[in-house]
């Protein structure tokens, strides 16, 4: 089974979902506002925050390009959310301070060595920089676990990303997105969970979703997402690019807890469990007789049918097998139906 390992967290199949609360830029640059979605994410019983590390001038020439989900260029957006080393590591130290693991996506080479001197645990790769093979060469050199968000992504370019990753033996996760902001519901296409697996099958497999509710990555669940991320805000009436497609403290908690019901509800097969006893009791039908029987009657459809409860030895299964049979002894109306009262 493939698994890795975060701050002791094990992230894997066998183990519960990891769900992981993008902060992002929501705070469009402020620490204030920060610091208080993790107090949020905290109180709705996340295990991590994640944040976006941008050293702008390392990360883009200047540029007037407009994201689909923005009204201003990609270079003033950056411009004005990204937060300064210093701020990084206090919310690093506070996140960690609440018991939360902080990771965040570095979008240049600076970025990311900036967050290797952090100390971070392990490193979110956004679906932008999937195919970034000099970056992803750079972070594996770091010999921590990599998340790899692959939005905008075919197998085969995943693939390259993957080969560097291995190369430098580094525990991963690969997590299925659609970089739609936001992704209609007919676009998410958890069929991609599958591919993956069977493409990268000592990989973590997770659902970085965009649309507008939690459903897509509670359903993932069940087809072996076992991280998952969607973009967090603690008010979605604040102003920013991602607010709209992003969770309120009210629906990250309905996340934390149905991602980990749905897993507890996975496995099994199909029998009866001791615990059911009870039930079985009084709901299963047994043969009862419907009037007095006297010896040497025939057993038919006028004297025995099946009712509740289920305490009786013939249930109604084998009602039919009676039928046609000589009664050995008197049997009064109401009476459970015991084998040793049928004449073979």
């Amino acid at each position: 089974m493939s698994e890795l390992t975060i701050a002791g967290r094990k992230i894997g199949d066998n183990h519960p979902p990891f769900v992981i609360a993008e902060i992002g830029i929501n705070h469009e640059g402020s620490f204030e506002k920060a610091i208080r979605m993790i107090d949020d994410a905290a109180a709705a019983g996340c295990e991590c925050v994640k944040f976006q590390s941008h050293v702008i001038e390392d990360e883009m020439i200047p540029n007037d390009v407009i994201p689909g989900n923005a009204k201003e260029s990609i270079w003033d957006i950056m411009s004005r959310c990204a937060l300064t080393a210093e701020e990084e590591e206090k919310l690093k130290l506070y996140t960690e301070s609440k018991g939360m693991i902080f990771l965040s996506t570095p979008f240049s080479r600076a970025a990311a060595d900036r967050l290797e001197r952090m100390g971070v645990l392990a490193f979110k790769i956004g679906s932008g920089e999937c195919n970034n093979y000099p970056l992803i060469e750079h972070i594996a050199k770091f010999g921590k676990p990599v998340i790899l968000s692959t939005g905008m992504n075919h197998l085969s370019s995943i693939q390259r990303s993957v080969d560097i990753v291995r190369k430098y033996n580094i525990p991963y996760a690969v997590l299925h997105c659609t970089s739609m902001y936001p992704t209609p519901y007919d676009k998410v296409r958890l069929g991609a969970l599958q591919d993956l697996r069977n493409s990268f099958p000592d990989a973590v497999i997770g659902l970085s979703d965009h649309s507008l509710s939690n459903y897509p990555c509670l359903g993932a669940v069940a087809l072996g997402a076992r991280i998952l991320e969607r973009h967090f805000a603690s008010d979605k009436s604040w102003p920013g690019p991602d607010i709209s497609i992003s969770m309120d403290p009210i629906d990250l908690k309905e996340l934390v807890e149905g991602s980990q019901i749905i897993f507890q509800s996975l496995g099994g097969k199909k029998e009866i469990l001791p615990e059911e006893q009870p039930t079985i009791d009084f709901a299963y039908a047994c043969v009862v007789a419907i009037k007095d029987i006297e010896a040497g009657e025939t057993f038919s459809e006028e004297n025995i049918w099946v009712k509740r409860p289920g305490t009786g030895e013939i249930k109604a299964g084998s009602f039919n097998q009676l039928l046609g049979k000589k009664v050995k002894a008197n049997i009064q109306k109401n009476a459970q139906i015991k084998w040793e009262q049928v004449d073979a």
